[in-house]
This record gives C-alpha cells, structure tokens and sequence, in this order.
C-alpha cells in the first residue's frame, strides 16, 4: 500500500535549459548550436518557407496557364436526367435535390442538352445550354433562369 513514509525521495529536479542566457546557463552556445541566424540573439524568421533570403521553392518554380477567380462552377443537369418526372411539372433546384439528381445545393444549376426529352416540362434553373433550350421549348415546355 502507498502511504507518505513509504515513498521514496527524489535527488532532487533538472532545472530546464536556459536558452541564450550566458555561458552560467549550460555551456558555451546554451543550447543554440554552433553558428547563423538562429544562435544569434532576437531572431524571428518571417514565415514556414523562408530560406535565409534566397529565392524561395515557391517563387522559383515556373508556373503556368491561368486561374481564373470569376469562374462560376456549375452543377451540370442533362435533359436526359429530366425524363423521370412526369408532364406539366415545375423543375426546380430543390426538387432535382430532393430526388437525388444533383448532390450539392450550393452549387448553381445548369441544364445541359445531352440527350432527349419527350414530355413537357417548365424547367427553372440558374443557367441553360443553348441545345437544353431548344429541346425543351421543342416538347412544348419552357425555360426559366432564375
């Protein structure tokens, strides 16, 4: 059983290492290694890909082709996926995600004209093809952007 008398007693603790405090803290570089920028007193590298002012990986490296950042990703929908409603329905962007056409919500709809479509329907959606449309009003049906 563990009681006060019978635990044994330490020698005594490790005091931690004094970083950069003298030769009375430890040795003659104090933990620091031997020379450059970090044994040196104040130093702050400025972010995780620093390489000592040479030109980092990041701005060497060639880069090429172009990002555009107004591009509008849409979650494409083809006619073809349209046949499983039945005639005179209204298509929305809820209903296509309720019965599992189109997975995202964020996304903005887009029906493309791959396909055919022999029923009519009125369609709302953020964004036609111009074959989506023509196939569409073909059958009778109309195409609303929203």
């Amino acid at each position: 059983m563990l009681s006060l008398n019978s635990l044994w007693q330490t020698t005594g603790r490790k005091k931690s290492k004094r970083y950069g405090l003298g030769k009375g803290a430890g040795s003659k570089t104090n933990g620091r290694g031997q020379k450059g920028q970090k044994s040196r007193s104040g130093t702050h590298l400025p972010y995780a890909g620093f390489e000592g002012g040479q030109t980092p990986l990041q701005r060497r490296t060639p880069k090429r082709g172009f990002k555009n950042f107004a591009r509008v990703e849409y979650a494409p929908v083809n006619i073809s996926a349209l046949s499983v409603f039945e005639a005179g329905v209204e298509v929305t962007p809820e209903l296509l995600l309720e019965r599992g056409i189109v997975r995202d919500a964020s996304l903005p709809i887009k029906i493309l004209g791959d396909g055919e479509l022999t029923i009519k329907l009125s369609v709302k959606a953020h964004g036609f093809s111009q074959s989506a449309i023509a196939k569409i009003k073909s059958v009778g049906g109309s195409a609303e952007v929203i």
